[in-house]
């Protein structure tokens, strides 16, 4: 075995031996079960037909871990999941609110997002996550270059295409999601690097459609491949594009909506020259884009962006055993038929927090096979909604003390 392989042995150890011991205390925890796996909940509740909602209480490495999961039987007549929105790529909404827009009876918060600009003055958050969205199998956005990513250290050989999505035929998968496009023009054809997202890969173009939403477009052109501090480019144009001709252009990144049917193209650096350079007004020009996976052929309902922490019921490699803090996951088992849903408490009581290694653990001594992680913190967040109920509630304690409008949601829906 070589220094590296040895090395890379002793880190799935650790990481396994994480899983084993978090998944061991979880078994000595509460007498109630949430479904036929046999693990235990402090408290259970069915929310409609094949959705149930448990509690559980773990002892992990840094305390007590109070805990909360959605159950989901994809297979149950009524029952899917979705990715519930803002209605923008670039905005964010309470979990709850997202919840009740779509009558779901549960939810969690989703992916990371560019929460913050410190390291650039002057430009706003855009509020829009990392990776890909799908939401009721339109593709709304692509995933931003690895360095310009929001969240915490993702594991080895792990990206910011990484997701996890269901398919048309009902069953979650991990997959990654490429974004394929080009531009074609008159003068020739040129890759598309982006596609309604907050950051463009170094000399990229991107398009923008009625999806991004009003918010200015200056983001996408800050940062690097390297550094998502790296200061904004200055070198910058775009075009707009509807019916295939350019009707309009700019020097400078815009803002305001995009009309539908219009295609806004920005280029940063050498992107920002083949735009100027090739496209002027009434140029034919045509920009196609399109999210591709590595893993199947059947078209995705739903897709979001997450690291993968657990696979074929195995932890990853690397995966973070020191840092404990409040986290969300979603994950599957049953051969991508069961969906499940976790979100912790927050430091509203004072919730110790699982390390990522640990909520690898946690999700599979739930029933998953396979789980990402998902933005935490301050956005942990579960909601759900009984039948009947006007309204969806909150069930863990966020830990800011009230919910974080965040970039998206996993939704349940049922019964329509």
């Amino acid at each position: 075995m070589t220094g590296s392989s040895r090395s890379r042995a002793r880190t799935v150890t650790a990481a396994a031996a994480a899983v084993l011991a978090v998944a061991g205390t979880l078994a000595g925890a509460g007498a109630a079960t949430a479904d036929d796996s046999g693990v235990p909940y402090d408290h259970v509740e069915h929310l409609a037909r094949g959705v149930t909602y448990g509690e559980f209480t773990v002892t992990a490495s840094q305390g007590t871990v109070h805990g909360h999961v959605l159950t989901v039987d994809l297979r149950a007549p009524g029952v899917r999941a979705d990715l519930l929105t803002p209605g923008a790529v670039a905005a964010r909404g309470a979990v709850s609110q997202l919840a009740d827009a779509t009558h779901a009876v549960g939810a969690v918060n989703g992916d990371f997002f560019n929460i913050t600009e410190d390291q650039h003055p002057g430009v706003p958050p855009t509020g829009s996550s990392d990776g890909p969205e799908i939401a009721s199998g339109r593709a709304l956005k692509a995933a931003v270059p690895d360095a310009q990513r929001f969240g915490p250290g993702m594991p080895p050989g792990v990206t910011t295409e990484d997701v996890l999505g269901l398919g048309a035929d009902k069953k979650a998968r991990l997959d990654r999601l490429t974004l394929k496009g080009e531009v074609k023009t008159a003068h020739g054809s040129y890759p598309l690097g982006g596609y309604n997202q907050y950051a463009l890969p170094d000399n990229g173009i991107g398009a923008y459609t009625a999806d991004w939403g009003t918010l200015s477009r200056e983001r996408a052109v800050c940062g690097s491949g390297i550094s998502r501090a790296a200061p904004c480019s200055t070198d910058t144009y775009e075009v707009a594009v509807r019916h295939g001709r350019v009707v309009s252009t700019a020097g400078a990144p815009g803002e305001g909506a995009i009309p539908p049917g219009t295609t806004v193209l920005l280029g940063r650096d050498a992107g920002a020259d083949t735009l100027r350079d090739h496209l002027h007004l009434g140029d034919r020009v045509r920009a196609d884009a399109r999210l591709t996976p590595a893993a199947t052929r059947v078209p995705y309902v739903f897709a979001v962006g997450g690291f993968p922490v657990l696979r074929a019921g195995q932890p990853l490699p690397g995966l973070d055993a020191k840092t404990a803090a409040t986290r969300t996951a979603a994950g599957f088992g049953d051969r991508g038929h069961t969906l499940y849903l976790l979100a912790l408490d927050g430091s509203a009581e004072a919730n110790a927090g699982l390390t990522i290694a640990e909520l690898a653990g946690v999700m599979r001594q739930i029933g998953a096979d396979n789980a990402v992680n998902l933005d935490g913190g301050g956005s942990t967040t579960m909601v759900t909604r009984a039948t009947g109920e006007p309204a969806a509630t909150v069930r863990n304690h966020p830990s800011g003390g009230a919910e974080r409008p965040v970039a998206n949601a996993i939704g349940i829906l049922a019964g329509r």
